[in-house]
């Protein structure tokens, strides 16, 4: 056989050459990558079937090519409510030699901060993390942990404007909150600054534990109060259906936060937005995973925040919402 060889016939064997070599990398990159199987520990208060933010975290992942049972696995972990268990759970993550730890609430994140200085942490829905000691500052972490805070100080004030527009003749509204949660006392002072402005007195009530809701409701009804708002914990988020009954048998008015709370009867819930939450998180978790060192990645405070309304809960309650607070709702619930 004769071999032919032409200026032609080489260029265009160069051209496929160099082509299969372009198309043959990036597969052979996503075959390695494809080879490696991440593994991410989620520290939870509760089981992830219980809110929609398993799914929006394992959305926002596989946006990012992370799919369970191909290159990533999940851990979850979850307190069922006891927060004392954070500890045990933390350490339990840091023996499976977890490649991140997702913390969604503060205990979570303050028991991962306690239980490992290396494997690096994204937090979520953690308030003030300078203030609580999690970092140096929001700007450079310094340390293994990062991700979205929120900010509860304003958010509490934000929550109790609201209620107050909905129901301006309420002189004087109770005040739910958690002693042995580390953010709610930052949360209970913009509280009471936005009280003062509103003109508004305000009822301050701890509950511990689920025995204390009907002692607290009982002693709203005591002092008149015209209105509740129930700082975001745990601890009200497996009972919310309870709350917003006990809410409602009082003719009660309630704030909440997490949209949860709203879909469960109760009449207002203003929080970050979790689909943008956990969207953020995704996005720290990917650029750890390419290498990208958590004290150097800045902590990112909730540009959008979703404001929900209840009218279902709001007719039975007798109580009319202002057109100013319908058209600033994110969505009303019928």
């Amino acid at each position: 056989m004769i071999a032919i060889s032409s200026p032609e016939v080489s260029r265009r064997t160069f051209v496929a050459t160099l082509a299969g070599g372009l198309v043959a990398a990036p597969l052979a990159a996503e075959a390695q990558q494809a080879g490696k199987v991440w593994r991410i520990g989620v520290l939870s208060p509760g089981p992830p079937t219980r809110t929609g933010s398993s799914e929006l975290l394992r959305q926002s992942l596989r946006e990012l090519g992370y799919v369970e049972g191909l290159n990533l696995a999940i851990e979850w972990r979850d307190a069922e409510g006891k927060t004392e268990r954070f500890d045990h759970l933390a350490a339990e993550l840091v023996r499976l030699k977890v490649d991140v730890i997702v913390a969604t609430v503060p205990g979570a994140t303050l028991a991962a901060k306690r239980a490992t200085a290396s494997i690096p942490v994204v937090m979520v829905n953690t308030p003030d993390p300078v203030q609580l000691g999690l970092v140096a500052s929001l700007g450079r972490p310094g340390g293994n942990v990062t991700g979205t805070t929120t900010l509860s100080a304003d958010l509490s004030s934000k929550q109790l404007e609201l209620l107050k527009e909905a129901v301006p003749r309420a002189l004087r509204i109770a005040v739910l909150w958690n002693p042995d949660n580390p953010w709610h006392a930052l949360a209970l002072k913009g509280a009471e600054a936005a009280g003062r402005s509103l003109a508004v007195q305000l009822q301050i009530l701890e509950v511990r534990g689920s025995e204390g809701y009907d002692r607290a409701f009982e002693a709203m009804t005591r002092k008149r109060a015209g209105a509740l708002l129930v700082l975001a914990d745990p601890l009200t988020a497996f009972p919310r259906t309870r709350l917003a009954e006990l809410a409602a048998k009082r003719h009660l008015p309630a704030m909440y936060g997490p949209r949860e709370y709203a879909d469960a009867g109760g009449l207002m819930s203003y929080w970050a937005h979790l689909a943008d939450l956990y969207r953020r998180v995704a996005s720290y978790v990917d650029r750890i995973l390419k290498g990208a060192k958590p004290a150097d990645l800045p902590i990112e405070q909730p540009t959008k925040f979703e404001f929900v309304i209840n009218l279902k809960t709001a007719k039975a309650l007798g109580l009319t919402i202002p057109p100013s607070l319908l058209s600033r709702a994110d969505e009303m619930i019928q």
